[in-house]
């Protein structure tokens, strides 16, 4: 009901704080839809999942974002960029690191977000990748045929070349799991060294081409039904924009805002600055190309 993550809540139900139909409640009770629920004495409204409305938002992060929901060092989070929930709350699908660029999805169903995530469903992602260097053919079939790291192994499920001149190469690899910086990894694990990092897809979404850095939009009942298809949920009657969300979304798609960029109060990681969409030479041989604006792109890969 985003009062709360789940951990915070669990040491409220702890202390006493949490009632169901006026006895107090404790971790693991079950509560049906009519159930009274009161956190401190206040009474709480709320409707079962599968009454909610379920919405997906892509965002298109910058260089230099925490995919955390605070930061004790006060860095720019990806949360700060999203709107706001009432008695719910934002569950982002995946990470990225700091320095990496391109699509997250968040969701306020929790049960797609997890599913979307764990490795057993092998959900696709797909990255650009800059490299200082190039992948030999004998490198790129290490890669697809799985190299040892410290977590275990690891690969990538497709390699190909995206063009790019002098000492950087960009390529584009798809993998089904989602570790900690693998794909970076990956290719450190062949003495070379990743640049520039952007996610393009996940699963059946693609980074829009209208967004921006920093940016979001939020996707509609078709695109919904086709995430919940890849982790067999089943649809719900209210999923996606309408009403006026959808009027601004296809306002948003006709006329697409500039880029948002990481305020300079971060102390590590790279501002954005000028360099936070692919260049031409790079993912643009498939489609991608930046124009003035940072976060500007062609037309779809």
């Amino acid at each position: 009901m985003g009062l709360g993550s789940r951990r915070q809540m669990e040491e409220v139900i702890k202390s006493g704080r949490v009632s169901i139909n006026q006895k107090p409640a404790t971790i693991g009770d079950r509560v049906e839809q009519g159930d009274e629920i009161r956190v401190d004495g206040r009474l709480i409204k709320y409707k079962s999942e599968r009454e909610k409305r379920r919405r997906v938002l892509a965002y298109y992060k910058p260089e230099g974002e925490i995919c955390s929901a605070n930061d004790p060092e006060g860095r720019t989070t990806v949360f700060e960029r999203l709107p706001k929930l009432t008695h719910d709350r934002w569950v982002m699908v995946g990470r990225l690191d700091i320095n990496s660029t391109g699509l997250l999805l968040f969701t306020n169903d929790g049960e797609l977000a997890h599913r979307l995530m764990h490795p057993s469903n092998e959900i696709e992602r797909e990255y650009a990748v800059r490299i200082l260097g190039e992948l030999t053919p004998e490198m790129m079939r290490n890669l697809t045929d799985g190299v040892m790291l410290e977590d275990g192994l690891a690969k990538f499920e497709d390699i190909k070349q995206g063009g790019g001149e002098g000492v950087n190469k960009w390529y584009h690899v798809k993998l089904k799991e989602g570790r900690n910086r693998e794909v970076r990894r990956l290719i450190e694990s062949q003495g070379l060294k990743v640049s520039r990092l952007l996610r393009t897809r996940y699963g059946s979404v693609d980074l829009p081409k209208e967004l921006r850095t920093g940016r979001f939009i939020e996707l509609d009942r078709k695109d919904i039904h086709r995430l919940i298809e890849l982790v067999g949920l089943r649809a719900r009657e209210e999923m996606g924009v309408h009403g006026k969300a959808k009027e601004k979304k296809e306002r948003f798609q006709k006329k697409p805002m500039k880029a948002r960029h990481v305020r300079n109060n971060q102390k590590s990681g790279p501002s954005t600055g000028p360099k936070s969409g692919p260049r031409s030479g790079g993912p643009a041989s498939k489609g991608r190309s930046s124009g003035k604006d940072s976060g500007s792109r062609g037309g779809r890969r």
